[in-house]
């Protein structure tokens, strides 16, 4: 049962197509397709030059456009979103840029915005947030994506910083954006995605219906701003990565194609929240520059059993999603689910452990391959289709980048010495490198040492290249002189079956400065077990398990641990509570 009001709406006049997917393509019609995915692959393998001139939606989108219009490019649709609701949207290339031309319109002609503006754009994993990525790429207009889990302050904060002259959200967070209008100078616009109308906001969707399609999309050089993120430090107040068009743009084409394996045959499903910079890696720009199929299922909450049935159902070749939420999959019972189209499985974000991989893998039958990389970069480190899996291991390098472990000097580390992840940027800065944090001059300085660009995480090389996470450098624990990293003692932990999930801070001791404590989330069939107990016979696993000195000298036993949207554990929160911050 397909919704095709959803779109009907917008364009009556739209052909509807249903396609089978995952149709396989041969000869002639591979290799132009491939030539796509090659000519933006060789870029970031420094074969090919920059070009001085790139926009993703005029270059890429519409290119495979019009290879699916001449029948060259797999029978997929480039965007399939669906709901709990049973509601099902299925867009072409053509008819993605049909959409995304209107909604550059209504961004342009209807609010008046031009080449450099910026705009934010709070909403949940729904169509329109899709459309407006491509529509700002359309008219040069600066995107700047936040979680639908901001507050009041939270938006205040970012349309401040970002002197936005237009928000669009949905009539969940209207009120919120209500409330701080008056201290928002710069905003000129308010756009809100719903079914019915606001006073004081345009509607997107009624917009959309009745504005043109007739767009022409600016011509916009490699390096002009086309993204900012928002990311968070150990201090301070959250900084502004800008991002331009080339780095996200171009910069995915290695990781899609050698890390995420996908090709224009492949269905793509990650389960990211659109706030996060994971959405636009493996939601957007991964995906389409290879010409694969972006997967979208719209989720108020992560529930294992509904991801599962998801994969079962509908036919997804590739997923990704956090090491967290791979943990709550092998907790469920997989065994009675079938992933028929399932072939490559990757994750990002946080360190994922090898007992969860192991178990991933009995259950599915599949290898997850972690990535890793920052806001501020593309994937620094991956593990790539190919290549043996360490597990644990974050991977080798992905190109452009030469990565390597230095000192706090700038001195590259020996293989096996814990350093400073560090990405180099003399005598050639990567093109997929941040632009610079945003009005803050000073970090953007601060974040180069000597020739590199310093990630603020610690990890180790290892003879054959492979880095091993060790954690970032505010998680780091110093007592008595030993340097632990909360990964390696959470990843003894959850070898324990007590153990459903854990968190490793440091908290102060009066003789060694302090000591590492876990919290700790009890699996069901140990919550009524002897507290003390178990938190010596969990010491005595990770003694046995790990260097006896990492071993947790506290433990507290909670019901859950704080974590962002995108299911990342918050040790911040858990330190700062310890440290009574």
């Amino acid at each position: 049962f397909i919704m095709r009001k959803f779109i009907k709406s917008w364009i009556p006049q739209c052909s509807w197509i249903l396609r089978s997917p995952c149709r396989l393509f041969h000869g002639c019609n591979r290799l132009l397709t491939s030539r796509i995915i090659s000519y933006y692959d060789a870029i970031n393998q420094c074969k090919k030059e920059q070009p001085e001139y790139f926009n993703f939606a005029s270059d890429v989108l519409d290119e495979w456009s019009r290879l699916e219009k001449d029948g060259r490019q797999p029978a997929n649709p480039a965007f399939w979103w669906v709901n709990d609701e049973g509601e099902e949207v299925k867009w072409s290339f053509e008819e993605l840029g049909f959409l995304s031309r209107k909604a550059a319109n209504v961004l342009s002609e209807v609010c008046g915005l031009q080449r450099g503006d910026r705009v934010t754009v709070v909403l949940p994993r729904v169509p329109e947030w899709w459309l407006l990525n491509i529509a700002c790429m359309r008219t040069g207009i600066v995107f700047i994506p936040g979680t639908s889990q901001l507050t009041a302050k939270d938006i205040l904060y970012r349309l401040q910083a970002s002197k936005a002259k237009c928000i669009i959200t949905n009539d969940t967070l209207a009120p919120a954006v209500e409330s701080v209008m008056p201290e928002c100078q710069f905003l000129k616009n308010k756009l809100i995605v719903a079914k019915g109308s606001r006073d004081g906001w345009l509607n997107l969707k009624e917009l959309l219906a009745v504005t043109s399609a007739d767009h022409k999309c600016v011509k916009t050089k490699s390096h002009d701003p086309m993204l900012i993120y928002f990311t968070s430090g150990s201090t301070g107040s959250p900084k502004m990565v800008v991002q331009s068009h080339s780095s996200y743009g171009i910069g995915f084409a290695t990781s899609g194609r050698c890390w995420m394996n996908l090709t224009p045959s492949d269905i793509m499903w990650n389960t990211s929240d659109t706030g996060w910079v994971k959405s636009a890696w493996s939601s957007v720009f991964a995906p389409w520059i290879c010409g694969s199929c972006v997967f979208v299922h719209n989720m108020p909450q992560f529930k294992p059993a509904l991801i599962a049935e998801t994969l079962s159902r509908y036919p997804i070749t590739a997923f990704c999603t956090a090491p967290t939420a791979y943990r709550m999959l092998v907790q469920h019972d997989l065994s009675s689910y079938k992933f028929m189209s399932l072939k490559h499985c990757v994750s990002g974000g946080e360190p994922l452990s090898p007992e969860v991989m192991a178990k991933w893998k009995t259950q599915t039958g599949l290898d997850i391959y972690e990535g890793y990389g920052q806001t501020e970069t593309v994937t620094i480190c991956a593990n790539m289709k190919g290549m043996k899996i360490k597990p644990g291991s974050l991977g080798k390098a992905v190109p452009p980048y030469d990565v390597q472990i230095i000192d706090d000097h700038g001195a590259i580390l020996p293989a096996g010495e814990e350093g400073n992840i560090a990405v180099r940027v003399q005598p050639t800065r990567p093109f997929c490198l941040f632009s610079e944090y945003l009005d803050n001059p000073e970090k953007t300085a601060a974040s180069v040492c000597g020739n590199f660009y310093v990630t603020g995480d610690r990890g180790i090389m290892d003879e054959e290249g492979y880095v091993w996470f060790v954690g970032r450098a505010d998680d780091i624990i110093n007592s008595s002189g030993y340097r632990i990293g909360p990964f390696e003692v959470e990843s003894a932990l959850i070898q324990h079956p007590a153990v459903s999930e854990s968190a490793v801070v440091s908290s102060p001791d009066p003789i060694r400065g302090e000591v590492v404590k876990a919290f700790i989330v009890l699996a069901p069939a140990f919550v009524s077990h002897d507290p003390e107990k178990l938190t010596c016979e969990l010491q005595q696993h990770v003694k046995k398990v790990t260097a006896p000195y990492k071993y947790p000298r506290k433990v507290e036993f909670v019901q859950d641990l704080p974590k962002t949207v995108t299911g990342k554990v918050q040790r911040k929160v858990l330190r700062n509570k310890e440290w009574g911050r």
